[in-house]
Protein backbone atom coordinates (compact mmCIF):
# COMPACT_ATOMS: atom_id res chain seq x y z
CA UNK A 1 0.00 0.00 0.00
CA UNK A 2 1.59 3.30 -1.06
CA UNK A 3 1.36 6.35 1.10
CA UNK A 4 0.66 9.59 -0.68
CA UNK A 5 1.12 12.89 1.06
CA UNK A 6 -1.33 15.43 -0.32
CA UNK A 7 -0.93 17.94 2.50
CA UNK A 8 -0.49 21.63 1.84
CA UNK A 9 1.50 23.12 4.69
CA UNK A 10 -0.02 22.26 8.06
CA UNK A 11 -3.63 21.88 6.85
CA UNK A 12 -4.74 18.28 6.78
CA UNK A 13 -8.53 18.43 6.89
CA UNK A 14 -11.17 21.12 7.32
CA UNK A 15 -14.96 21.02 7.51
CA UNK A 16 -15.25 24.63 6.34
CA UNK A 17 -16.59 24.62 2.74
CA UNK A 18 -15.36 28.19 2.18
CA UNK A 19 -11.78 27.46 3.17
CA UNK A 20 -9.27 28.55 0.59
CA UNK A 21 -5.63 27.71 0.89
CA UNK A 22 -3.42 30.67 0.10
CA UNK A 23 0.29 30.19 -0.25
CA UNK A 24 2.26 33.13 1.03
CA UNK A 25 5.71 32.98 -0.44
CA UNK A 26 7.59 35.83 1.14
CA UNK A 27 10.87 36.12 -0.72
CA UNK A 28 13.58 37.35 1.59
CA UNK A 29 15.34 40.38 0.17
CA UNK A 30 19.11 40.07 0.10
CA UNK A 31 20.68 43.08 1.74
CA UNK A 32 23.79 44.70 0.33
CA UNK A 33 27.23 43.19 0.89
CA UNK A 34 28.35 46.15 2.99
CA UNK A 35 25.41 45.66 5.39
CA UNK A 36 25.82 41.88 5.91
CA UNK A 37 27.17 40.98 9.35
CA UNK A 38 28.82 37.64 8.72
CA UNK A 39 30.65 35.51 11.28
CA UNK A 40 33.42 33.11 10.28
CA UNK A 41 34.46 30.33 12.66
CA UNK A 42 35.77 26.78 12.78
CA UNK A 43 33.66 23.91 14.09
CA UNK A 44 34.61 20.31 14.89
CA UNK A 45 31.52 19.18 16.81
CA UNK A 46 29.57 16.18 15.50
CA UNK A 47 31.94 15.82 12.52
CA UNK A 48 34.13 12.95 13.71
CA UNK A 49 37.03 15.30 14.44
CA UNK A 50 37.10 16.90 11.00
CA UNK A 51 37.26 20.68 10.85
CA UNK A 52 34.73 22.80 8.98
CA UNK A 53 34.82 26.56 8.43
CA UNK A 54 31.34 28.01 8.90
CA UNK A 55 30.09 31.36 7.61
CA UNK A 56 26.88 32.34 9.41
CA UNK A 57 24.64 35.39 9.56
CA UNK A 58 23.82 35.71 5.84
CA UNK A 59 20.53 37.52 5.28
CA UNK A 60 19.02 36.91 1.88
CA UNK A 61 17.42 34.41 -0.42
CA UNK A 62 18.67 30.89 -1.01
CA UNK A 63 19.99 31.58 -4.51
CA UNK A 64 22.35 34.32 -3.32
CA UNK A 65 23.52 32.10 -0.46
CA UNK A 66 24.28 29.27 -2.91
CA UNK A 67 26.12 31.69 -5.21
CA UNK A 68 28.31 32.99 -2.38
CA UNK A 69 29.03 29.43 -1.23
CA UNK A 70 30.04 28.43 -4.75
CA UNK A 71 32.38 31.40 -5.00
CA UNK A 72 34.04 30.61 -1.67
CA UNK A 73 34.41 26.92 -2.48
CA UNK A 74 35.94 27.70 -5.87
CA UNK A 75 38.41 30.25 -4.49
CA UNK A 76 39.47 27.92 -1.65
CA UNK A 77 39.61 24.84 -3.88
CA UNK A 78 37.62 22.69 -1.46
CA UNK A 79 34.16 21.24 -1.07
CA UNK A 80 31.36 22.47 1.09
CA UNK A 81 27.66 23.10 1.39
CA UNK A 82 25.13 25.86 1.98
CA UNK A 83 22.11 25.07 4.13
CA UNK A 84 19.95 26.68 6.80
CA UNK A 85 21.48 30.10 6.17
CA UNK A 86 25.04 28.88 6.83
CA UNK A 87 27.90 28.12 4.47
CA UNK A 88 30.10 25.15 5.38
CA UNK A 89 33.58 25.01 3.86
CA UNK A 90 35.67 21.87 4.39
CA UNK A 91 38.88 22.40 6.33
CA UNK A 92 40.38 25.03 8.60
CA UNK A 93 40.25 27.99 6.22
CA UNK A 94 38.92 30.72 8.51
CA UNK A 95 41.58 33.30 7.62
CA UNK A 96 41.36 32.67 3.87
CA UNK A 97 37.55 32.78 3.87
CA UNK A 98 37.63 35.96 5.96
CA UNK A 99 39.99 37.64 3.47
CA UNK A 100 37.86 36.53 0.51
CA UNK A 101 34.70 37.93 2.11
CA UNK A 102 36.41 41.27 2.80
CA UNK A 103 37.55 41.42 -0.84
CA UNK A 104 34.00 40.65 -2.01
CA UNK A 105 32.70 43.67 -0.09
CA UNK A 106 31.43 42.05 3.11
CA UNK A 107 33.19 44.62 5.32
CA UNK A 108 31.32 43.81 8.55
CA UNK A 109 32.68 40.26 8.65
CA UNK A 110 34.11 39.04 11.98
CA UNK A 111 36.33 36.14 12.91
CA UNK A 112 35.02 34.16 15.87
CA UNK A 113 37.30 32.00 18.00
CA UNK A 114 41.09 31.75 18.33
Amino acid sequence: MSKKNNQKGNIIYSTNPNLSFEETSEEIETIENQQQQLKVFIDRKQRKGKSVTIVSGFIGNENNLQELAKTLKTKCGVGGNAKDGDILIQGELRDKVYDLLINLGYVKTKKIGG
